[in-house]
């Protein structure tokens, strides 16, 4: 039994005094693989750090945040169009990508049109993308409905919304990405869960944030992807051993970890 932590953001500050320490009590705890959304251009030396000195661990992507969509956004996008096409290889997706309209919407057409453009890139390089989605499903939808195909895949990751938005991401072919919210008592994510297939599924922990119980409201780490688990497992009345198998078998799929 083995887990696959599909968001986490092991080479932020929050890990400096620790990292090495985290990693390893991640791969005791059985989380042996673990993806690296990048931010902007200033997390990607860290990110490609750690992919490189965890090779069979650590998987980077690249892409630009939302939230990092700011008056710079030509350059940053310039960096990380760079670093993408000079090694696509290194990279198992595009991500993290998408719009958040939490923080401040003053860039929210610069963020649809940077979302489009990272979209594009995903269909010519044949990577899957990892969308950032935060109050602005709708707006999402909106801009992917015109892109959907058999070539472009992804995940919907931190997945908070509805019954029937979830139905629609799963018919557009993509994946819903559960982490440690639908452990919280009263998000009611579980009641939402239930009614989509496991298969369509893949954990992550959006490290360091949006710790799971027991934990939460300290730092998260990989290894608390077993309390996910095990919360689904308690939703689909299922043994922990066949949601470990079933989402990892779902993520190396999606991000060609396979080989």
């Amino acid at each position: 039994m083995y887990f696959i932590d599909t968001h986490t953001h092991l080479y932020l500050e929050q890990f400096d005094n620790e990292r090495d320490e985290t990693i390893q009590n991640a791969i005791q705890e059985k989380t042996v693989k673990m993806l690296l959304p990048n931010i902007d251009s200033s997390s990607i030396k860290g990110m490609l750090d750690l992919s490189e000195k965890y090779p069979n661990n650590c998987f980077p992507m690249m892409g630009l945040h939302p939230t990092s969509v700011k008056e710079d956004y030509r350059k940053e996008l310039a960096i990380i169009e760079k670093t993408l096409f000079e090694s696509p290889e290194k990279f198992c997706a595009i991500g993290e990508i998408g719009i958040d309209l939490y923080w401040d919407k003053t860039f929210f057409e610069e963020q649809k049109k940077i979302f489009l453009k990272q979209i594009d890139w995903a269909i010519e390089l044949k990577l899957p993308i990892v969308i950032h989605a935060r109050e602005s499903f709708d707006e999402i939808f909106d801009v992917i409905k015109h892109k959907i195909s058999p070539e472009l895949r992804g995940v919907f990751h931190s997945f908070t919304g509805t019954i029937d938005q979830a139905k629609k991401i799963i018919n557009w072919g993509f994946k819903i990405g559960i982490g440690g919210i639908v452990t919280f008592k009263k998000a009611g994510l579980d009641l939402v869960v239930k009614e989509v297939p496991i298969e369509h599924i893949i954990l992550e922990t959006d490290s360091p944030f949006l710790t799971p119980t027991p934990f939460r409201g300290k730092r998260n780490e990989s290894g608390y992807i077993k309390y996910i688990a095990q919360k689904i497992s308690e939703i689909y009345s299922i043994d922990i051993k066949e949601v470990a198998k079933t989402t990892s078998t779902t993520a190396e799929n999606l991000f060609n970890l396979t080989n």
